[in-house]
């Protein structure tokens, strides 16, 4: 698992929540029922769960309101993959207690019921992650159940989305059937599910029919997509359409909108969608959490794929699809490491020239295999291993962005104020990658798709002019 995609700043607020829920559906047009206050943190697979926790309250009546005092109960979603992101869960429902009172406790930290319990003994309930009908029943169970009424046709047909109108994410599976030993999502979200490909393209069609231009495929495990179900084929509008990572996005390549790969493993078959890139009918954009270089750490890690290896297909992946943008997170101080780890794992930053680039110091997480390994990395050497691989990333990344300048990239936009608009382009994804800024382009507006001439680059952003 990349460790980036646990990431506790993704917040989802109170106010964020109730500001995104109220696009589309006005108070005034909903004769609302009990009121509940909703926190999400972590992952954007989290924040898929949030949105269709939010969805069901929404469909039932429920009110989602934007402070504390408001709400007869709140609910936060929780992360607990690394201790920060723990600590800022238990900090979280603490707050909500300590402002509200009365909390339900959901996602991956809710797998560990017993250390909630210990520092926050009086929530109202705990469930694990994407338990949605748990959620519901302890919400039934703590608030005045609002009548059915016709509220479903009041709820968009995508559901509600806590993400701009113009991208969604779109979560074709959960689990995970990898061990790695740093990792324990399996853990807490159990072996690999894919969803039905069907329900999948569904979900997809309708995004694209609400106004999402760019669609972010995320599972824990995107390249085993229909692994359980031994690649059966499902079918959707009448077409049959087998279960796999492929197939998936020939067919999501019909709706016309950017799709997006993330946590993506270099399994073989990766190959096969190479080609689909250098045709244009999907991004070329792979997200590939490699997470070491020197066989030997990457043995410890239990870490699938060989780094000599990927870098012969990375070099055939470019020479087939020039365009091909990868990014990537690496861990530096895992148990283990020594400085002859370190320096492979130096050198095979450099050839392999990677576009995007994450990385970690190690952290024990409780529950992790690796904390078992002996010969823990101190701290300081920690640092200065990551202070090191960013200045060796943060040099090969300004020179790939100095290679576009004066070249054409469509832009998508995802935000205008006072001085202009600020989008991204194909090589970018929301949250963790670069931006374009678009300085005097006050007149855009969020979800356009414009063509920016590059004018100038840093080591993480461009800068573009509307090109005519």
């Amino acid at each position: 698992m990349s460790v980036e995609q646990f990431d506790p700043k993704q917040t989802t607020t109170l106010e964020t929540a109730k500001k995104q829920l109220d696009q589309g559906i006005g108070e005034s047009d909903v004769p609302m029922g009990s009121k509940v206050g909703f926190v999400s943190l972590g992952c954007p697979k989290n924040l898929v769960d949030s949105e269709r926790i939010l969805t069901q309250l929404r469909t039932e009546g429920y009110e989602v309101v934007s402070s504390y005092n408001d709400s007869d109960v709140v609910i936060v979603n929780t992360c607990g993959f690394i201790d920060s992101a723990v600590q800022e869960s238990l900090d979280t429902i603490g707050e909500a207690l300590k402002e509200n009172g009365k909390v339900i406790v959901t996602g991956c930290l809710g797998a560990r019921e017993d250390e909630i319990r210990q520092v926050h003994p009086n929530v109202l309930g705990i469930t694990g992650p994407h338990a949605y009908e748990n959620v519901m029943e302890h919400v039934y169970k703590y608030t005045t159940r609002p009548e059915r009424s016709p509220f479903l046709s009041l709820v968009p047909d995508q559901g509600i989305k806590l993400t701009p109108k113009h991208y969604a994410y779109l979560k074709i599976s959960e689990g995970c059937n990898h061990r790695c030993t740093f990792c324990i999502i399996p853990s807490m979200r159990g072996d690999l599910v894919s969803r039905p490909v069907g329900e999948v393209l569904t979900e997809a069609e309708r995004l694209k029919q609400a106004g999402v231009k760019e669609l972010l495929v995320i599972s824990q495990d995107t390249s085993a997509y229909g692994v359980d179900v031994k690649h059966r084929t499902g079918f959707w509008n009448g077409q049959p359409v087998k279960t796999d990572m492929l197939n998936l996005c020939m067919a999501l390549n019909q709706l016309g909108i950017w799709t997006r790969l993330h946590y993506v493993y270099p399994y073989p078959h990766v190959d096969d969608v190479i080609p689909l890139m250098a045709e244009g009918k999907l991004l070329p954009y792979l997200d590939i959490p490699f997470q070491h270089a020197s066989p030997r750490v990457l043995k410890m890690m239990k870490r699938p794929g060989q780094a000599e290896r990927t870098l012969e297909r990375i070099k055939k992946w470019r020479e087939l699809c020039p365009e091909l943008v990868i990014r990537s997170t690496f861990i530096v101080g895992f148990p283990g490491e020594t400085e002859e780890d370190f320096d492979i794992l130096l050198d095979w930053l450099e050839e392999a020239q990677l576009d995007r680039v994450g990385c970690f110091k190690y952290s024990p997480v409780e529950g992790a295999k690796a904390n078992e390994l002996a010969d823990q990395v101190p701290e300081e050497v920690k640092q200065d291993r990551f202070e090191r691989f960013m200045l060796k990333q943060q040099a090969i990344s300004q020179a790939r962005l100095a290679k576009r300048v004066g070249t054409k990239m469509q832009i998508l936009v995802d935000e205008v104020d006072e001085e202009g608009a600020i989008g991204r382009t194909y090589a970018d994804a929301p949250e963790i990658d670069g931006l374009v800024y678009l300085n005097g382009e006050t007149g855009l507006k969020p979800g356009d798709v414009v063509t920016g001439l590059i004018t100038h680059s840093d080591e993480y952003d461009l800068w573009a002019e509307i090109a005519n």
